[in-house]
């Protein structure tokens, strides 16, 4: 068996701890990390590679397999304050989301990918012409993550207990990949989600970077979510703050995501909008969403799930196939068995169909 030292770099990342602080931990002398994950030296002991497994959390032969793919072009929605090693951690966790990918879709017929590319079309009008290919109209999008998961998006959660890292997203042999942070409010979440499905379509060749490429995607999302005929519909004169809270959840988006896009549809004034940007963060509603919307759930997973269980299979028995800490399983699937969503069936289920299930 040859030693993966790709494998060891990952299981390092995700784990966010430098070559020196894994080297103490693992009880091997820096220079054998660093020579190991360079792939520059004989295979390390078996002594080593225990001290690395115990390190990480990572089974021992995790890093015996064949090299895992690692995102490249990830596309990042995240604060300024995001760490490299936060960055790291959670780019390796999109190369475990990759392996648990291929290990389902071995197994399942997932979604048809329809996703276009839209990369000729300025964020709004772009928002506007998707809306109208996936037969969308103006209504409110009642489940961004389902909606997603019928369209061929590949979603995973991201475990990482920071605000640091919103979400990204990134295109692997033409299919489509996002990573969500489920820490922040279920609004934000759909908004992140909303965010990164802007980037799929309006940056698949690349033009667009940083900064730019954000805006354009928050522009997306914003239009996406919100669709401004709707808005001048539901919304034609807006008098107070409380108005904005009572209306939300037509779109199920956060109080400060109706404020800003009102303000660009020129329905707000500037002194307004700032007067409600100010009285927001002064309730701490920036913080905790008021009417807090549930969180949305997969629909692809929980019947993916479910026809695993007919067959006695669980995420144990994904996680021990692939050499993975349960864990690691768990975190990228969303949790699901650990909070409920899915319940044992009582009698075997022939083959799933999660496309046919989604409530968009």
């Amino acid at each position: 068996m040859r030693f993966s030292p790709n494998r060891l770099s990952v299981a390092r990342k995700r784990r966010m701890l430098n070559k020196k602080g894994f080297a103490e931990l693992a009880g091997v002398a820096h220079h054998t990390v660093v020579r190991c994950e360079k792939g520059d030296t004989n295979a390390p002991t078996l002594e080593n590679v225990q001290g690395f497994s115990e390190a990480t959390g990572f089974p021992p032969g995790f890093f015996y397999l064949p090299d895992v793919e690692e995102p490249e072009s990830a596309s990042f929605r995240s604060y300024t304050t995001m760490s490299a090693a936060i960055r790291e951690a959670a780019l390796a966790s999109g190369a475990i989301g990759f392996l648990i990918s291929d290990w389902i879709e071995e197994r399942f017929d997932l979604p048809a990918i329809s996703i276009p590319d839209l990369h000729l079309f300025d964020p709004e009008a772009a928002a506007i012409s998707l809306r109208q290919q996936w037969q969308l109209g103006e209504k409110p999008v009642s489940n961004m993550l389902q909606l997603l998961e019928s369209k061929g998006v590949r979603v995973f959660s991201l475990a990482e207990n920071t605000n640091a890292v919103n979400a990204y997203s990134l295109w692997r042999k033409d299919k489509p990949y996002i990573f969500l942070n489920t820490m922040k409010t279920a609004e934000s979440s759909r908004f992140d989600a909303a965010h990164e499905l802007g980037h799929l379509v309006l940056h698949q060749d690349g033009g667009a970077m940083g900064r730019e490429a954000e805006d354009q995607a928050n522009q997306f999302a914003s239009a996406f979510l919100m669709p401004k005929a709707d808005l001048l519909a539901s919304l034609p004169r807006v008098h107070s703050l409380e108005q904005l809270i009572r209306a939300k959840s037509r779109w199920r988006v956060s109080l400060a995501a109706l404020n800003y896009r009102l303000h660009k549809l020129g329905l707000l004034t500037d002194w307004r909008y700032r007067d409600f940007c100010i009285e927001i963060a002064k309730r701490g509603y920036n913080r905790d969403e008021p009417h807090g919307i549930a969180r949305e759930r997969s629909v692809v997973w929980q019947k993916v799930l479910k026809a695993l269980w007919a067959e006695r299979t669980t995420q144990a028995d994904i996680a021990r196939a692939l050499h993975l800490p349960e864990s690691e399983v768990n975190d990228l699937i969303f949790g699901i068995v650990h909070s409920g969503g899915v319940e044992r069936p009582e009698r075997p289920e022939r083959g799933i169909s999660p496309v046919n299930d989604t409530d968009a």
